[in-house]
């Protein structure tokens, strides 16, 4: 099977823009990251991450997959698995049918990550397209190039244990988009992210979860000098350090929105992917004030100076949901 692999800013953005390009369909990471409408915003304090609040910009895993194959009538056939062995055996057979081949895994288990980048995080994407002697050959999205794996070592990754275990997860396209009304699934997409960033009543999700976030920084106790420059490590590492980062997913948004406004003509869309940016910009501005602060060690820190940033970001936000939301409705009409 001939297969071009393709380096991506996030693994599951990119096995689904890789996965259709290679089926036929070009389609680039941003407009799958767009289309499936994974940009977001959650503060969620019941979840721990090494004892911290878990903090996401994106939609939870497979959601990407899962929204495009509903949008796109992609017909995705995928499987999760009891045993080593059925896992194996399936991923073997669809290679043998020519198939590249979606598994969800574990980095920790995955010999081809350098030693510093593993941890136990097990909703890690990538492609496999082919299997010579004992190795797979593998489209890590992450990587400049494709790379190899050992039978043991990927069916480790793929059952490895603890949240989000994969249990194997595999996952083939069946159907090869045809006849796209572009018009209505962009309107269809951007309404959608509109609505979980500023449409949804909870607290913590969207931008009521930014400006809850702020609040709970315009709270720390100046006195609690270890607590709070662990706190504010945590969020910059949540934010620019775990998978593509919030800024990062600001930006691939943008290029979305950039791609939606050629594709449409739509002046509306170009301005606003010039806004996305902008707000990509202030979430890295945001991050190196964090930065910064827990750097200088301050005697009398300014915690409401960080949180009016994190708070204009929020307002940014908004005011940016508000306009494409106003579009969809205008696109609807036309």
């Amino acid at each position: 099977m001939t297969f071009t692999h393709q380096q991506s800013a996030h693994c599951e953005s990119g096995v689904m823009s890789s996965l259709l390009t290679n089926a036929g369909f070009a389609i680039s990471e941003p407009m799958v990251f767009g289309l499936s409408s994974a940009l977001a915003f959650a503060y969620l304090p019941i979840v721990k991450l090494n004892g911290m609040p878990l903090i996401a910009y994106r939609m939870p895993p497979k959601h990407i997959i899962n929204t495009l194959n509903k949008r796109l009538g992609l017909n995705i056939q995928s499987k999760r698995f009891s045993g080593v062995e059925a896992g194996q055996l399936a991923l073997d057979q669809a290679l043998a049918n020519k198939e590249a081949v979606g598994l969800q895994t574990s980095v920790f288990w995955l010999p081809y990550f350098p030693a510093e980048m593993r941890f136990h995080f097990n909703a890690h994407n990538l492609l496999v397209y082919a299997k010579e002697n004992d190795n797979y050959l593998i489209s890590d999205p992450v990587f400049e190039d494709v790379v190899q794996c050992s039978t043991d070592a990927l069916n480790k990754a793929r059952f490895a244990k603890g949240a989000l275990a994969p249990k194997g997860l595999m996952y083939t396209l069946g159907n090869t988009p045809t006849n796209v009304n572009w018009p209505k699934l962009i309107r269809q997409s951007i309404k959608a992210t509109t609505r979980i960033l500023d449409g949804l009543p909870l607290p913590w999700i969207g931008v009521r979860g930014i400006a809850h976030l702020a609040k709970k920084i315009a709270k720390l106790d100046p006195a609690a000098t270890k607590y709070n420059r662990l706190y504010l490590t945590h969020i910059v590492r949540m934010q620019e350090e775990i998978g593509t980062g919030g800024a990062g997913f600001r930006f691939m948004y943008a290029s979305f929105l950039q791609e939606a406004a050629i594709k449409l003509n739509e002046p509306v869309l170009h301005d606003a992917a010039n806004q996305m940016t902008l707000i990509g910009d202030g979430w890295r501005g945001f991050a190196s004030q964090l930065v910064q602060y827990c750097k200088a060690k301050q005697a009398k820190p300014n915690f409401a100076e960080l949180a009016a940033s994190l708070q204009q970001l929020a307002q940014q936000e908004r005011q940016l949901m508000q306009q494409l939301a106003a579009w969809c409705k205008t696109a609807a009409k036309l």
